[in-house]
């Protein structure tokens, strides 16, 4: 009862401060919009395979602020002179960004920009309501080349492996070369966007995410499948891998490289969540099991 009266609260205080953002709203889409252009273009980053979730983590992200808005606006109005220092970091971030087309610094210089603002209008109160989706953001800036190259053959190098081994022992002629899996006729490169870093991150912003929304009590349930997620994304690029295997082996390359491709990284998101799901669900089962281990103790 006591929170819903603090977002009823909240949501009146924000009504009453609707003038005030306003201004600073608008200076912040004149930031964006360039931001977002450049992104969305045909040949932008969000565009391409290792980059496509892009707008679901932005999207998120702007969905949890929304959630938190009420109770960031119920919270005491503190207004920090930190703000100011990381509000000119931001501003010189984007210049430097937007002139030299380094696209890591122009996104996370919008995320310095609006949580300097925030620190300047509201304070550090709001700002603590607001951190997960401010971290969350943090999946959208992309990571330097070398390191996602250093990071992701390894990766490549496990997923090949042990789909070669799953496929060979169901009785398929496959053979494996590094990451270029061969099976019967046709080859295929285990790439980037298929096993990589960037899918990784991404199957791991969904888990942080879905244990932001559920929000456990259980300190043990929420670390937990937090550290599953690693394996569960490992599974999921396996599973995925075979996927196009099969596809190619039994449909042609046409069908595996086409609109079968695409629906690979569908299988692989949805092969996760319901992981995830099972795992959480495993989890409370023995969360539950401890409970009672404690009372009849």
């Amino acid at each position: 009862m006591a929170e819903k009266l603090a977002a009823q609260d909240g949501m009146t205080a924000l009504r009453r401060s609707a003038p005030d953002w306003l201004p600073i709203a608008a200076g912040f889409v004149l930031l964006l919009v360039p931001t977002l252009y450049r992104l969305l273009s045909p040949t932008g980053a969000w565009m391409g395979e290792e980059q496509a979730h892009g707008p679901i983590i932005l999207a998120l992200s702007l969905w949890l602020m929304w959630r938190n808005l009420p109770t960031m606006m119920a919270q005491p109005v503190q207004p920090s002179r930190a703000g100011w220092g990381l509000l000119g970091l931001g501003l010189l971030m984007y210049i430097l960004g937007r002139s030299q087309q380094i696209l890591s610094f122009e996104i996370l210089s919008l995320q310095f920009v609006a949580i300097a603002l925030v620190l300047l209008q509201r304070g550090t109160p709001s700002l603590r309501v607001q951190w997960f989706p401010f971290f969350f953001m943090l999946f959208l800036v992309p990571l330097p080349g070398p390191i996602v190259s250093m990071l992701t053959m390894p990766m490549k190098m496990a997923v090949s492996y042990v789909t070669e081994h799953i496929l060979y022992a169901a009785g398929l002629p496959i053979a494996r070369s590094g990451v270029i899996l061969q099976i019967g006729q046709y080859q295929l490169l285990v790439a980037d966007a298929c096993a990589g870093l960037q899918t990784l991150l991404t199957l791991e912003a969904l888990g942080l995410f879905y244990l932001n929304v559920v929000r456990h009590t259980s300190a043990f349930r929420n670390l937990a499948l937090a550290v599953l997620i690693v394996p569960i994304s490992f599974t999921a690029n396996v599973i995925r891998v075979i996927v196009l295997t099969l596809v190619t082996f039994y449909l042609g390359d046409a069908a595996g490289q086409g609109f079968l491709h695409g629906f690979a990284g569908m299988v692989l998101f949805v092969t996760a969540l319901i992981l995830i799901l099972s795992m959480d669900s495993l989890l409370q089962w023995v969360v539950r099991r401890r409970e009672r281990r404690g009372v009849h103790a």
